[in-house]
């Protein structure tokens, strides 16, 4: 009797607990969602150089012969892309660690001509202006000798930033762009008539603020790389920014380069996000010390470029340019981020063979 008493009250309890339940989850909004972590998946992409001792560049390598780290951790590369004009690797201008199908390179590469006008320089304006006009005539000859595959555009920069030519294989406009750009004149903005016109095709006015805005917008010639940067992020693969300049940069009271932290920081970053690496080509002439080399050293540094200084002719730094970038890869790599969270995350890439030489971007900015 005790016993059938205990399970009929045991029975009771239980059906009270459920029905409280019942009604705790009427009760409760229907909009309020279980709590949960939310995640944004990003793909990263990173253009790297490969070569031997000597320059040459390695064809065929795969994502096994790759180390990429984050906070010394590495990343699981998912794809690996070899770009490349097919002379290089039919006619044996690199070194083959592996076979490589050259049905399979995308031969597409990207120069962008940047010029920062010396007219209004402080000091040596009139040698810094012969510079930038042999230069000039340089850069007409150098462009005739680029692949049919190459794309080049061509801007400038005083007070503002000027697109004198959108990217093109039209060698003939590239010359008379850079003819423009020596001169620092404007081809009428960045109106949006000019945008439509330019057809199909990567496209550097298209990502640029417009009219009168890119002029407000492009107050120092670190607002005008960063936009350049950012305007080609929808272009895959590496972009390489020939910077015609004679440095720039903040000098302290003993005369050495310090990083302006108001500005290139975010003009870094813009660089690395996008995969464009500079070539600052000095335009101070050879033998001639100054603060700001070491400023355009840490640029080229920071976005796998290279800086170029102490030579004899501007012919050098351009055909040397094209050459190591006859041949890159493009690793890929995806990670997840807490969803809202931004910031910049360092990057180190090394190949299993210690050999070769390696050159890539420091980093990439994640997040909005």
């Amino acid at each position: 009797m005790i016993t059938s008493r205990l399970r009929a009250a045991a029975l009771a309890l239980v059906a009270a607990t459920g029905l409280a339940s019942a009604v705790k989850a009427q009760d409760r909004p229907a909009d309020v969602p279980p709590f949960e972590e939310k995640v944004n998946v990003n793909e990263v992409l990173l253009d790297v150089l490969v070569t031997d001792a000597k320059g040459n560049v390695i064809v065929g390598l795969d994502k096994n012969d790759f180390v990429v780290k984050e906070d010394g951790r590495p990343v699981d590369i998912t794809g690996v892309t070899f770009y490349s004009n097919r002379k290089l690797v039919e006619n044996g201008g690199a070194v083959k660690a592996k076979a490589v199908s050259v049905d399979k390179v995308p031969e597409d590469r990207y120069f962008i001509l940047f010029v920062e006008d010396q007219k209004d320089a402080a000091t040596d304006a009139p040698v810094l202006l012969t510079q930038q006009m042999e230069a000039a005539r340089r850069a007409r000859e150098w462009t005739r000798k680029l692949l049919p595959n190459d794309w080049v555009a061509v801007v400038s920069y005083d007070y503002k930033l000027k697109v004198q030519q959108d990217f093109t294989h039209d060698r003939q406009a590239v010359a008379e762009a850079i003819g423009d750009a020596m001169q620092g004149r404007d081809r009428e903005g960045n109106w949006p008539s000019r945008v439509a016109a330019t057809g199909e095709g990567p496209s550097i006015y298209a990502g640029l603020p417009k009219g009168d805005e890119l002029r407000d917008k492009t107050g120092t010639i670190y607002d005008a790389i960063r936009l350049v940067a950012k305007s080609t992020g929808r272009i895959t693969g590496r972009k390489n920014l020939l910077l015609l300049t004679r440095g720039f940069g903040r000098i302290n009271s003993f005369g050495q380069y310090t990083p302006d932290l108001r500005y290139y920081p975010d003009m870094m970053h813009a660089l690395n996000q996008n995969n464009v690496a500079v070539y600052p080509i000095d335009l101070v002439p050879s033998g001639t010390e100054h603060p700001f080399s070491n400023g355009m050293t840490q640029l080229a540094d920071d976005t796998g470029g290279r800086y170029f200084f102490n030579f004899t002719n501007f012919i050098t730094p351009f055909e040397q340019v094209a050459q190591e970038n006859s041949g890159y890869y493009l690793l890929s790599y995806r990670l997840e981020r807490p969803a809202g969270k931004s910031g910049y995350q360092p990057v180190q890439v090394k190949t299993t063979n210690p050999e070769f030489k390696v050159r890539a971007r420091r980093g990439y900015e994640y997040g909005s």
